[in-house]
């Protein structure tokens, strides 16, 4: 049985029924709407919790190892990517004690060069390495036919991604083709499967900046999750609004609400906008007071960012020297 087979039946089993428009409808309808001032009031209150000091010193490792260093621009070259992959290797190289990235995250046709510029770092961060995460699925529209989509996730898997970060047709959910957004993310995750028989993880993009409303993103994240998708994560960081706080806290309440209805524990990454320590530090807080503490590791919370790192290695080298250094202290990307 393909884990295609294996999604749908775990699907059949929470709706009721097969996956399709109807009953997708009826499950995603019948959900409790989403109280916005509440949930932004609840988001503020988590934003201005202060920590001690040395949880900060804790918070600012955490994060650092749970970003995904991203570079996704036109002009990428294999010279860019290994020196994003230098980065992630040695954020820091006058303090050897700096925690490693989770994973670089790149274009599919970079993910080869990515790998042989780890060598023997590549690997899974919960092991202390970095994974290859690669953006697919005609990234960042989402805009190709189905056959386009999974032939841009194998080749991505092929070519030694660990993870698949797929974008979902937001025209497709927008119009209630809720069972064809389904299929395609059940079959994008079928495609993540490599030759051993395991399966790169795939995080399922929705993109939240143009859902329009809060009950459009809760919908789409139950969705996700149900037809398979390892993570779920707010944006491609090409649409604004991108992560905000409000809506990340609510893709973890469905996380968190999704693992005790069936135990299985499903990731958040919020990408896109998160520049400074502080407000990822918010971000973290949230994590560990709406999902659990358990939720802070690499397979289950990323960063997707390209220039957060850098002002958590100032703020990083503060705290342990007392100063800030110059503006040569870390690399511009």
């Amino acid at each position: 049985m393909t884990t295609k087979d294996l999604t749908r039946r775990s699907a059949v089993d929470v709706l009721g029924g097969e996956p399709d428009d109807a009953t997708l409808r009826r499950f995603l309808h019948g959900l409790p709407g989403v109280d916005a001032t509440g949930l932004e009031q609840r988001a503020a209150g988590l934003g201005t919790r202060s920590i001690k000091t040395t949880s900060k010193a804790w918070a600012i490792d955490k994060i650092i190892s749970l970003i995904d260093l991203t570079t996704l621009e036109g002009a990428d070259t294999p010279g860019k990517v290994r020196s994003l992959v230098a980065k992630a290797k040695t954020p820091d190289a006058g303090d050897p004690t700096t925690p490693l990235v989770a994973a670089v995250c790149v274009y599919g046709d970079m993910v080869g060069h990515a790998v042989e510029a780890l060598g023997a770092r590549h690997g899974d961060p919960d092991d202390g390495k970095i994974s290859v995460a690669a953006v697919a699925t005609a990234f960042p529209s989402g805009r190709s036919s189905l056959a386009i989509k999974l032939a841009d996730t194998a080749e991505a898997v092929a070519a030694g991604a660990d993870e698949i970060d797929m974008v979902i047709d937001r025209g497709a959910f927008l119009s209630g083709r809720y069972g064809l957004v389904f299929d395609q993310i059940a079959a994008v995750k079928e495609a993540c499967r490599r030759e051993d028989g395991s399966y790169a993880s795939m995080k399922v993009i929705l993109e939240t900046g143009e859902l329009n409303t809060y009950d459009n993103i809760k919908r789409a994240s139950w969705l996700g999750i149900l037809a398979g998708g390892d993570f779920i994560k707010t944006s491609t960081g090409k649409v604004q609004p991108a992560a905000t706080l409000p809506t990340t806290l609510l893709m973890l309440e469905t996380v968190r609400d999704w693992y005790r209805g069936t135990g299985e524990k499903i990731g958040v990454k919020p990408a896109g906008g998160i520049r400074t320590s502080k407000d990822a530090i918010k971000y973290i807080v949230t994590v560990a007071e709406t999902a659990g503490e358990e939720w802070l590791q690499p397979h289950l919370f990323r960063f997707g960012a390209s220039s957060l790192l850098n002002d958590v290695l100032l703020q990083r080298q503060k705290m342990t020297t007392g100063h800030y250094s110059g503006p040569d202290y870390v690399t511009i990307d």
